[in-house]
């Protein structure tokens, strides 16, 4: 019986004609399954790829390397930690009247319960301090930061603990919490002194962002007009002196230029605390494929960033052309504009064209294909995960909070990853470096003093 004979034959009448009793009934019978059957299959799939990660993440901590929330913090509670409850979820959490809805009216996306249910193990919390701060001010903020998240800690004792090298972190993770950990965020916070990034080490700091959005006096960012082209001798010299410390050196935020000078000139292996294949999306926040080469032959590791405007080309481009039409319309005054001192007509018809011009979207797909990039060119050892949490105003669909790493690693194991794959993604990768650089350091420790060299007398 043709298989078009079945599809026009009604329900009702299958059990009363004989010749439908046969082969064709069971044909019938296997196509009104089939959906349920795929979504059995699938379950099934579903929960195989589960059970592989809650075996890979007993064993591995997950780690993530740069999370803004001790910002968020700051801005929106000036560091009053009585004013969120990070046991309870932080979406909701009230914001105080009178903040700028653009930079710290978006929902908070970290918490306890979220981090739990992401089955974190380890959390770098990023020391921010706007490159606009300088000199003393920077230095001042930059240690009020970092005592923030000391308190964080202290004030969750049974979820979360202060880490300061890569046994902590395995030593924590056994113990059922969270290790917490300390990253600057640009190397202006050092104020162009040695003696302060010695302080900041010893205050537990274990990686420093070289530059951030602006040059620092001796090492270039990927957002400025180059000055430098790479490091001055005293940006060689505080790559020195934070290798002799053990203190892991990041090239997020840098210039080409600046990454393969501090990556040719480092004793230890390197790490990017949040940045993307720049194959795929041409940011120059993200990593070319020269410089992933060069980073997995010194032994380091790319922490994947998850910002929809480093990976994804169609968000890139929509930012900028956002950003254009912003500036043209005069909507970020005091610059010209067709609307230049009339807000309200700049707004409204900003909001025009954002209806004619939908935002693209972007999904945990799209983070996936960044660390596929960087695992075929650098190799599975130098890929790892740097969310920027809390450092975004949207997140790719799917990945959206903390408690979303395991849909990312499940994704992975989809395309084929092993749970040895897996295990180096989520957090092996970056303890190996830690590791090596902290072996470095004590190496270097025996035969190397402090530096003492200065800005002045280097340049």
């Amino acid at each position: 019986m043709k298989a078009a004979s079945i599809s026009h034959t009604p329900l009702s009448d299958v059990h009363q004609r004989p010749f439908l009793t046969g082969v064709s009934a069971k044909v019938l019978g296997l196509l009104l399954c089939f959906p349920v059957a795929s979504m059995a299959a699938k379950a099934g799939v579903d929960s195989e790829y589960s059970a592989r990660l809650d075996r890979v993440l007993s064993q591995t901590p997950l780690i993530d390397a740069h999370n803004d929330l001790p910002w968020e913090i700051r801005l929106r509670y000036k560091g009053n930690l009585d004013a969120i409850d990070l046991k309870s979820d932080t979406s909701a959490a009230p914001i105080p009247s009178g903040l700028d809805p653009s930079t710290t009216g978006i929902p908070l996306v970290t918490d306890i319960p979220r981090m739990r249910a992401g089955r974190m193990g380890g959390q770098f919390w990023s020391v921010y301090v706007p490159v606009e701060m300088k000199g003393d001010a920077a230095v001042e903020m930059a240690l009020e930061q970092i005592d923030l998240v000391k308190r964080m800690s202290a004030r969750y004792p049974a979820d979360l603990e202060m880490a300061y090298t890569a046994a902590d972190i395995l030593r924590i993770h056994k113990a059922g919490k969270i290790a917490s950990l300390i990253g600057i965020e640009g190397g202006h916070q050092i104020d162009n002194s040695l003696a302060v990034l010695r302080d900041m080490y010893d205050l537990g700091a274990r990686y420093m962002t070289l530059a951030h959005f602006s040059n620092t006096g001796w090492s270039d960012s990927a957002t400025d007009v180059p000055l430098h082209h790479g490091l001055t001798p005293f940006g060689v010299e505080v790559v020195r002196e934070m290798n002799r410390l053990g203190m892991m050196i990041d090239l997020s935020h840098v210039s080409v230029e600046t990454m393969k000078a501090a990556a040719t000139v480092s004793e230890a292996p390197v790490m990017f605390s949040h940045s993307s294949a720049r194959a795929i999306v041409d940011h120059p926040r993200n990593v070319a494929d020269d410089v992933l080469r060069l980073v997995a032959e010194r032994g380091g590791v790319v922490m994947v960033n998850f910002y929809p405007g480093y990976v994804s080309e169609k968000r890139r481009r929509w930012i900028a052309d956002r950003a254009g039409e912003e500036a043209r319309l005069g909507a970020t005054p005091p610059f010209g504009g067709l609307y230049v001192g009339q807000p309200v007509q700049a707004k409204g018809a900003l909001l025009v064209w954002e209806r004619e011009h939908p935002k693209p979207v972007v999904t945990l797909k799209d983070v996936a294909d960044h660390i596929d990039h960087i695992r075929k060119i650098a190799g599975v050892d130098h890929v790892g995960l740097g969310s920027d949490f809390d450092g975004m105003e949207d997140a790719p669909v799917g990945l959206t909070g903390v408690n979303h790493y395991p849909a990312l690693l499940e994704e992975l194991m989809r395309r084929g990853w092993t749970d040895a794959d897996i295990a180096k993604v989520a957090g092996g990768n970056i303890l190996r470096v830690m590791s090596s650089v902290e072996r470095v350091g004590a190496k270097l420790r025996d035969t190397r003093p402090p530096s003492q060299a200065s800005m002045a007398e280097t340049h």
